[in-house]
């Protein structure tokens, strides 16, 4: 047993996914009344899901009170590289949304609370911010935990090195605890597929297919040509060994888990296979959950777009460039869970003067969609975190006369 498990532990941890993706598939098609098999999924999720904001706070706290002078020097590029990037998404939906127009069916298939304007959507960032530091670990408030690691962690600076060692230890005992449950991410993995495959029929193939079909293509067009041009003009090479290992190693997690807070630990991990500086991406991939939201950018606008052309209403050129900055600051909003830009929907409708009615059925027809949708632009939020912040180290590499990892 003890040799099974060193072999197992040994295989390519992409292998083992794909293994464990084919496996629920399979099962998914012969037991589909299986449910219990689910459970693994929900399991491995769940476990990410309450180790991820621990995780947060402890390297990122840990990071900042260990922190040499001059180091996060390139925080501001990874930032503006992850605010270009979510414009620019948005940009590419607005122009597939134009070339390729889509009208859908609303019905009454949606219900639920969402933000009424921009300015309460600014409001509730602020308000996440300042918000209890026990109470955002508990409900999962990536904003409130950056602020109160980065604020707490800029204070223990100038403590002793006891205290600092003590902070080092526990963020190596918490990621320690994470590798344990990335290692039964195909266990995970076949329970997730196992459940997607026996309760989502084929009919959001065909009554949905053209929407899905615009929303999966901007956001690879995003993934790979978008990218691309960014990463290759700033690196002044081929991006594409370092964007497929991205979406292979990031992407495909991020793809069955649906929450760019969980791939949290996956993303901190192949930071570390890239050898990139761990006081920069220990910062940086929490922010860019939060922030770098190309992938949401993409579905706020398609939804929204989708919307307006249905009730018939004329969109000009100077108001989709508006509907672009709004989808990307609407945004930075998405909570980092499932599902979290679906209700930034109706802020871009009111623009269009669409009503809150009619854009929460647009809302329910997100969630249709989701096992698709959701999952695609979680992959391209949760890969390009890393995508960019290795960019922007890379550019001081380049600069050094240091060699890049690919």
């Amino acid at each position: 047993m003890k040799n099974i498990i060193t072999k197992w532990n040994d295989t390519s941890l992409i292998l083992r996914i794909l293994t464990g993706m084919v496996i629920g598939a399979i099962l998914a098609l012969l037991i589909p009344s299986a449910t219990g098999i689910a459970i693994l999924g929900d399991l491995f999720v769940g476990a990410l899901k309450a180790i991820a904001p621990v995780l947060v706070f402890a390297l990122v706290m840990s990071s900042l009170a260990n922190a040499k002078e001059g180091s996060n020097a390139n925080m501001g590029t990874v930032v503006f590289l992850y605010m270009l990037s979510t414009i620019i998404g948005a940009i590419v939906a607005v122009i597939g949304s134009f070339l390729f127009p889509i009208t859908i069916t609303l019905t009454d298939a949606a219900a639920g609370d969402s933000p009424s304007g921009l300015v309460e959507v600014v409001q509730n960032l602020l308000l996440k911010l300042v918000s209890n530091p026990i109470q955002a670990l508990s409900e999962a408030n990536y904003l409130g935990i950056l602020c109160w690691a980065v604020i707490i962690g800029i204070a223990l600076r100038k403590s002793n090195d006891t205290t600092k060692k003590f902070l080092s230890d526990i963020a190596e005992a918490v990621s320690t605890a994470v590798r344990w449950i990335i290692s039964l991410a195909p266990f995970g993995i076949l329970g997730l597929v196992f459940n997607a495959v026996s309760t989502s029929g084929i009919e959001i193939f065909t009554e949905y297919g053209r929407l899905i079909a615009l929303l999966v293509g901007c956001m690879l067009f995003q993934e790979f040509i978008t990218n691309g041009i960014i990463v290759g003009s700033c690196l002044k090479t081929n991006p594409y060994p370092l964007i497929s290992r991205c979406a292979r190693e990031s992407g495909l997690t991020a793809f069955f888990t649906r929450s760019s807070a969980a791939n949290i630990p996956v993303n901190m991990e192949l930071c570390k296979k890239l050898g990139l500086n761990k006081d920069n991406y220990s910062v940086s991939i929490p922010l860019g959950s939060t922030i770098n939201m190309d992938g949401a950018a993409i579905t706020i606008t398609v939804m929204t777009l989708a919307a307006a052309h249905t009730l018939g209403i004329e969109v000009s050129i100077p108001t989709a460039i508006i509907l672009s900055i709004l989808s990307a600051i609407s945004a930075c909003g998405a909570s980092g869970i499932a599902g979290g830009s679906l209700l930034l929907i109706p802020v871009a409708c009111s623009l269009f003067g669409i009503s809150n009615d009619i854009a929460m059925q647009v809302v329910g027809v997100g969630f249709i969609i989701g096992v698709i949708q959701d999952s695609c632009e979680t992959a391209l939020n949760s890969s390009s975190d890393v995508l960019l912040t290795a960019t922007a180290e890379f550019i001081q590499w380049r600069k050094e006369g240091k060699k890049l990892p690919f």
